[in-house]
This record gives C-alpha cells, structure tokens and sequence, in this order.
C-alpha cells in the first residue's frame, strides 16, 4: 500500500496550524486513515467554573477520557464571544446566546441549566421591594447575558415597571451606596446572599421575596428562577451544551455528546461525594452544596423547551434580541 500524504488546516487562537501527515497502514484503507487523523485533534471546550457546572466538570474528569479536550475557562459573557467567534467549538452558553445565533450553533440535546422554581444563584439583591423600582437603575453582573434579560422580561412582563439596567463591577459592599439593586449571579451571588444573610433568614425556595438585614438598610432577595416559574409555570432555561454547526464534521463530537451524557449521570449519583471537593465547602456546608445542587436540573425535556420558547417569546416582544 502507497504512503497517504493529508494536508489540511485548522485555525486556532487566530493561529494558523499547517499539519501535514505521512505515513501509512498496511491494514487500514484510507478512510480509516483519515479518520483515525482526525480523531487526533483536539476539541475546544468552554468552561465555566461557577458551583452549578461543577459536578459535570467534575465527573468529566474523572470519569471519561478527555485527552483529546482543551478546555477553556471563562465567565458566561466570555465564552459567548469565543464560541461565536470561532475561538471555541463547544460550551455551556447563554441561553440567550443560542436563540440569537441559532443558525450557527447545534443543541446538545438533554443538557441544561435549568430549574423548576428557585436556581439559587441568580438574584437580585433591592433595597427596595421589586414593585417600587420603577424608573430606577438596577446594577446588573457584567458576567451575566441571559440572567439580565430574564430581568428585563420579568420587571416589564410580570411587573409592568420598566429600569435601567447597567452592567457592572462593582463590590456588592459598594453597590447600594448608590444604587437601589444589583443582579448578581453564580458563586458572587451564593456569596453575597450567605455574608449577608441571618440565621433567621430565608430558606431557598419557600418564599418569593425574602429580608436580608445589612449595616445599612435591609435587603430583599429575588431568585429569578423563582419569578420565572411562579408567574409561567414553566422552568428556566439559563444555559444550554451548545456546538458550533461547524464543530459537527469533528469526528470528536460524538464521543463529546457521549462522555457529557456519562458524567451528568454520574454526577447526579454522587453529589455527596463532590460537595467536599468544592470551592463552596469554604462558605457552606457539604448538606447545603448538595441542597443547591439537587435544586439545578441538569436536563433538557419537553417541558425545558416550553420554557425557553417562552423565554424567545417574551425577549422578541421586547426587542431584547
């Protein structure tokens, strides 16, 4: 059998790799050859460090081979801008980021963030009772797309009140000295709520508002996924696994779809083992880690669906694409 000589390119990082291979298998034809090349590259894999992805991550690496993976941190905004430029092939994206460029991405179907009533880490912190903000500038996590946007719906859908919404940066100590809110998600979020709150505050998921008292003034609490839920009946679609159209001729993304279905499984059977291996067991504890965890849904049924083409409903009214 003649040697196989393939010569293709692959950007990345707005580099230019020339790979070129020679060589040859006595017993493979050249498909085989081919293939066996391409399952050589590496698929690039955002990664989100933030408490509710970490049991997938987790059980990712533990649990299957990810050798043929570069994985790619960043905050959700981030990561949004990589995958949409090329940068990355795969991540857990915005929701919001999907139904805005749905003709370049593919879903990973069954993958989600999601949740039936209270998620836990997107919350809006207020001065103020959420009805008497109107008019007023809301400081909102400039890590934060979807999260923003569910605000936006929920103040002018559910509350008929319209904000401004300013991304920021700001410490949440600093927030409130000039501003009557702050959206913050994610760990800041879990943070923030558990440096401010008392022994008599709310437990996550029995109330829709809840008083949290600082040296200044008291605080109300809103849990967007709870908002959601109490005023649609329907869960929050947060994130989604989303792949670049153009990821789908990697030989590598079937054994990705794979490999994510293998450890979402094995990360909802173990939750207790993981809490300990978190950077939340500084801050709560490993019953309350496994409290939040077992309140995300991981999944992405008919019902997700439901709630997300709501969501794509409620922003295309709003102009809000």
């Amino acid at each position: 059998m003649h040697p196989i000589h393939l010569v293709f390119k692959k950007s990345f990082n707005e580099r230019l790799v020339l790979i070129i291979c020679r060589t040859t298998f006595d017993n493979l034809s050249a498909p085989d050859v081919i293939i066996k090349i391409l399952m050589r590259e590496h698929l690039r894999i955002g990664r989100i460090n933030y408490a509710n992805l970490f049991p997938i991550f987790y059980m990712l690496e533990h649990r299957c081979d990810c050798s043929a993976y570069s994985f790619i941190e960043g905050v959700p905004s981030e990561l949004n801008r990589l995958l949409r430029d090329g940068e990355i092939d795969i991540s857990p994206s915005s929701s919001i980021e999907y139904l805005r460029h749905k003709d370049m991405y593919t879903i990973l179907d069954g993958h989600s963030i999601s949740s039936f009533g209270p998620i836990g880490s997107i919350l809006l912190f207020s001065t103020r009772p959420i009805e008497t903000l109107r008019g007023s500038t809301i400081l909102t996590s400039s890590q934060s797309e979807t999260s923003v946007v569910l605000l936006d719906i929920i103040l002018k859908k559910f509350y008929s009140i319209d904000c401004i919404l300013k991304p920021s940066n700001n410490s949440f100590s600093k927030a409130f000295e000039y501003y009557p809110a702050y959206l913050l998600i994610g760990d800041d979020a879990m943070k923030a709520e558990k440096k401010v709150r008392s022994s008599e505050s709310r437990v996550r998921g029995k109330t829709l508002n809840s008083k949290l008292n600082t040296q200044n003034s008291e605080l109300f609490v809103y849990d967007l996924g709870d908002l959601w839920h109490k005023n649609t009946g329907l869960p929050f679609v947060f994130a989604l696994w989303i792949a670049r159209k153009d990821s789908e001729t990697k030989m590598l993304l079937a054994k990705f779809r794979s490999d994510l279905s293998k450890a979402k499984d094995a990360a909802l059977k173990n939750l207790k083992v993981m809490a300990g291996e978190s950077d939340l067991i500084t801050t709560m504890s490993e019953d309350e880690i496994v409290s939040y965890w077992a309140g995300i849904s991981y999944d992405l049924d008919n019902e997700h669906k439901k709630g997300l083409e709501l969501f794509s409903k409620y922003a295309e009214e709003l102009k809000l694409f």
